[in-house]
């Protein structure tokens, strides 16, 4: 809308009296001086307080602070806008001046004509505003100017489908909303939805575009707004309330066996204005409804080519869209634009642009399955005859287009895209660089060379180091293809260089764009690919992992490997350490945290774990923020291993890791930028599990939340292993240390290969019900998860000497296995271990160094014939007796003098001297509650025999230790053999390892 020019009003502000329009309103103010007062019309009053100067022609209210010019006095009287106040005093200039004095009782202030009747129904209302619009639109230089820059100025266009623009005067033609006529006009189009609650209009601002059905009624418009210098989260794309309804162009698809279906109005009417009349919108990329489906299929439409943006959002709808079009027997092809163009974009580049959209016709794609059908488009001229044109022949053009009278052909701009793309250009393809050359090869070829493609990992993205040469010219310059402006600049400065065209180079240039966005995506191809499919072993090295895992002492084979591997002792920590990494194939893996002094051997132990997992399995950090595991990718973490270095390294993102622990999953939301509006939008990333933690502290104090979800393993800190590890260290110097480390790469390799052979397998435990498990504390809630997670693990490692069985539940089939009595025996004894250390009240070194300090008290006493409760001692003494560091001492006596296990004693010289006041009791750390393994009984036949541990070993005698896979087969298979694993971690070996229970295969159906 043309802005009222500054003179104008000026004009209105000093010829029209305010006096007079006061009087005229039926006010009736008295002279007081120069001036007049009158009641002030904006607030309740008994004295009158609003004053007019006829010297200035402005009001004031000393009540209500109401004051202004003429204009304001129509704006708040009427309730009016500026522009529309300016409006009314236009039509009244010169009828209120000051020679023109007269009393009314009456408002005299002529009205704008009513764009439509009071009595008129909702669709005749509807009817009545749209044309309105479309003479408003006629009307609007700033409108027109819009069409224009899309290429739509036709003006059969904006006849035929009667375009419109509303510009905000329609409020200003309706009655007033105190009045009961405006009160009803308004509330009708507040009902239709072309006024919002708040009175302003809802296509203020917007180009308009009605859409009718079959019946030639007005259901539905379009609003596009003309202006991007919109305020953020202001929509550019606007309808009447209420769901879609309605064909744009239904008439044109009448007897058409093809169809082409935009994304937008804007698109289709780019597709009618080159001359293809064939052509529909949908209501956006979700928006193809019931109507479009039943048009088409009223037409006797046979194809669709979709016309939708080349981006993700556009492609992923075509797929759905042929998908439902297919079950309608209406075949799908695709309209392929260059990547992230629209139609009306595409349109605006190339020249001519018919020509162009004529090719990308019969050039699309089939989108079905199998065999893509036979097809001759039928593209309806702008004089509305029918042209066939055969899709295979792509030189041909149409013959209606041709007839006609065309203009110079006026060469597009730089950032255009070629009218006719080739993707067939040889290119010379090295690891670093890529060259294309074009012209004459003999004489002075143009040749380009391009770097950094393999760096692009989207499809939206095409940023490389590109050299233009040709003769002794040439340019470089590192810049994104997918800019206009920045090709555009690369094109002006090269052609300087090398004193070529701008046209010529704008040609290459697209054909290097082509060229490239085919490597690219066969790179990116390529790289999806090598991601999905696992590394694939030979039929060697699968059998190699195969014998692994089927060997009957597996337990002890891992242990036995671990030292060969050259790491010694920690038989209890190795062993936990490699069955919580095979967890993580679990839906609720363990999780790890490895607690020692400084240099002690943490960092090796887990190293040496993860060490024997496959590299593609596992995450390592040495430290996360507080946000950065939101941000990891919803899949990257599934089933994997995620080990950080420190666990002070992760305290900022301590909370997530927790959640990802006991919730499997893990979300947030935060906001980001619209790709294509450029508004701050909410966004929503979500990180999925299972995943196994896996984490090294030299904390003392770890964080109680953290605690309560790890197993916690102590590095064994004692001078014995101190000397083990000397030993090994010293071997490796050694010519059997060089022949250790070349059989340490095919144990590692061997245990990967194994670990990427384990499944995902669900493991069921048929004795669940009849165990029991310390229950005196809330933490042992998470304790007790965590042993059931311990004995799953261990039977999840023997998968492939165990039945793998079926269920199968609401058509699914669920594979599993199940529990042995010796998995359960097995992590009875680490249990007692492991997790009766998080039981105890002291952190396990504080624990170790109590023990050290009771025996050197007892030693010194049995030496001095003293009572313990006479002997006095300082750190001194224990930092010599236990050969530790001041600062690792200082800490853990300080938690012994806190937890009342120590005395301090004031002594001489303002030393202290303290006093064990640990008698030795509680000193042997064991995990109750657990059942004896004698007890537990299994129904092998699912029909209430039982049978006892010992029961099924004396069935087992005489047996052999064959080895029963599959689904099928009744052999019994062998229980893990833990006795020498148990022996070598030093614990208690169980009585027996036989296998418990008969393995017969069945199938088993969930009611």
């Amino acid at each position: 809308m043309a802005r009222i020019a500054d003179q104008e009003i000026e004009r209105i502000k000093s010829e029209i009296s305010l006096l007079r329009l006061v009087e005229s309103q039926g006010y009736q103010p008295e002279r007081q001086g120069k001036d007049y007062v009158v009641s002030c019309p904006f607030h309740d009053e008994k004295t009158p307080s609003l004053i007019i100067s006829p010297k200035s022609n402005l009001f004031n209210c000393f009540g209500c602070g109401a004051a202004g010019s003429v204009i304001d006095w129509v704006m708040k009287t009427r309730g009016v806008s500026f522009r529309f106040a300016c409006e009314l005093l236009q039509k009244d200039l010169g009828l209120i001046t000051e020679t023109g004095t007269r009393m009314v009782k009456q408002n005299t202030t002529l009205k704008l004509d009513m764009p439509l009747n009071a009595d008129a129904d909702h669709p005749m209302a509807l009817a009545q505003v749209m044309d309105y619009y479309h003479q408003t639109l006629k009307q609007s230089p700033e409108a027109l100017a819009y069409l224009e820059t899309r290429g739509l100025g036709d003006r059969e266009l904006i006849e035929r489908f009667k375009l419109g623009f509303a510009n905000r005067t329609l409020g200003y033609r309706l009655p007033e909303k105190a009045y009961k006529a405006g009160k009803e006009i308004r509330g009708k189009l507040q009902a239709i939805g072309l006024l919002r609650a708040s009175g302003h209009e809802h296509f203020n601002g917007s180009l308009v575009v009605p859409i009718f059905n079959r019946g030639g009624d007005l259901v539905e418009i379009y609003g596009r707004k003309i202006r991007d210098d919109l305020r953020k989260g202001t929509p550019k794309h606007l309808y009447l309330p209420g769901p879609h309804a309605g064909v744009w162009n239904s008439e044109g698809l009448e007897g058409q066996r093809e169809v082409i279906l935009c994304e937008a109005l804007i698109d289709a009417m780019t597709f009618w204005v080159n001359g293809y009349r064939n052509v529909t919108a949908s209501y956006g990329t979700s928006g193809f409804t019931d109507d479009h489906l039943q048009h088409f299929k009223h037409c006797g439409v046979e194809r669709v080519l979709i016309a939708y943006d080349r981006d993700e959002a556009g492609n992923k709808a075509a797929e759905q869209l042929t998908k439902r079009l297919s079950e309608a027997g209406i075949d799908g092809f695709r309209i392929e634009l260059p990547k992230g163009m629209d139609v009306n974009e595409y349109a605006l580049q190339v020249t001519p642009p018919e020509k162009s959209l004529g090719l990308a016709i019969r050039k699309a794609v089939w989108l079905g399955n199998g065999k893509a059908p036979e097809r001759q488009l039928e593209i309806e001229s702008q004089t509305g005859q029918p042209v066939a044109v055969e899709a295979e022949n792509e030189d041909s053009i149409n013959p209606a287009l041709a007839a006609q009278p065309t203009e110079p052909e006026v060469a597009p701009p730089a950032e255009a895209v070629p009218e006719s793309p080739q993707s067939d250009i040889t290119a010379e393809v090295t690891d670093q660089e890529i060259t294309l050359s074009f012209g004459n090869p003999k004489v002075n070829p143009r040749r380009y060379r391009i770097r950094g493609l393999e760096k692009n990992k989207s499809y939206e993205v095409l940023k490389v180091n590109l050299l233009a040469s040709c003769d002794d010219g040439l340019h470089v310059d590192t810049f994104d293809l997918y800019n206009a402006k920045h090709r555009q600049q690369f094109i002006k400065l090269a052609a300087l260089e090398l004193t070529q065209e701008e046209n010529t180079l704008k040609k290459d240039l697209g054909k290097v764009l082509l060229k490239l966005e085919q490597l690219q995506e066969q790179q990116l191809d390529g790289e999806k690919a090598e991601a999905e499919q696992p590394n694939r072993l030979s039929d060697q090295e699968q059998q190699q992992a195969l014998e692994l895992l089927r060997d009957p002492d597996l337990l002890q084979r891992i242990l036995s490997d671990f030292e060969r591997c050259g790491v010694v002792g920690e038989e209890t920590n190795k062993l936990v350490g490699y069955l919580a990494a095979g967890s993580r194939k679990l839906t609720r893996p363990l999780a790890v945290m490895i607690q020692s002094t400084s240099a002690a051997g943490k960092s090796s132990l887990m190293e040496a774990v993860l060490n024997l997992v496959p590299e593609e399995e596992r995450v390592q950090y040495s430290a996360m923020t507080g946000q950065s595991l939101f941000y990891m990718g919803e899949t990257n973490l599934k089933h994997k291993i995620l080990a950080i270095a420190e666990e002070e390294g992760a305290s900022q993102a301590s909370y997530a890791l927790k959640l990802l622990q006991s919730e499997g999953q893990i979300t947030i939301a935060s906001t980001g930028k619209d790709d294509s509006t450029g508004n701050l939008v909410t966004r929503e990333y979500k990180v999925e599990g299972p995943v196994m933690l896996f984490l090294t502290t030299t904390a003392i104090d770890i964080d109680e939340e953290l605690l309560n979800r790890c197993v916690v393993l102590t590095v064994n800190e004692s001078r014995e292993q101190t000397q083990l590890i000397h030993a090994a260290q010293r071997q490796r110097r050694t010519l059997a240390g060089l022949t250790a480390s070349l059989e340490k790469e095919h144990l590692v390799k061997l245990h990967r290969n194994a670990q990427r052979l384990l499944k995902p397998l669900a493991v069921i435990n048929p004795y669940a019900d009849q165990l029991t498990f310390l229950d005196d504390k809330t933490r042992t809630r998470r304790d007790h998860e965590k042993y059931l997670t311990l004995i799953d693990s261990i039977a999840l490692l023997h998968q492939y000497q165990r039945e793998v069985k079926t269920v199968n539940s609401n058509g699914k089939t669920i594979e599993y296995l199940e529990v042995q009595l010796g998995d359960i025996e097995i992590a009875n004894r680490l249990a007692h271990e492991i997790l009766g250390r998080t039981l105890d009240e002291l952190p396990p070194q504080t624990r170790k160094l109590l023990k050290l300090i009771q025996q050197m008290v007892t030693k010194a006493c049995k030496q001095q014939s003293l009572e313990q409760k006479d002997y006095r001692f300082s750190r001194r003494d224990v930092r010599e007796y236990v050969q530790w560091s001041d600062t690792a001492l200082k800490v853990h006596v300080a938690r012994l003098v806190e937890m009342e296990y120590l005395l301090v004693h004031r002594g001489r010289g303002g030393r202290y001297d303290y006093e064990l006041l640990f008698d030795g009791n509680g000193a042997e750390l064991h995990l109750m509650g657990l059942i004896d393994i004698e007890k537990l009984t299994y129904d092998s036949n699912r029909s209430g025999q039982k049978e006892t541990w010992s029961e099924q070993k004396e069935n087992q005698s005489g047996r052999g230790q064959g080895l029963v896979r599959g689904q099928s087969g009744s052999e019994k298979t062998p229980q893990p053999n833990a006795d020498k694993a148990l022996r070598r971690s030093g614990l208690k070996t169980p009585k027996s390892t036989s296998r418990p229970e008969k393995n017969t295969s069945e199938s088993v159906v969930l009611a």
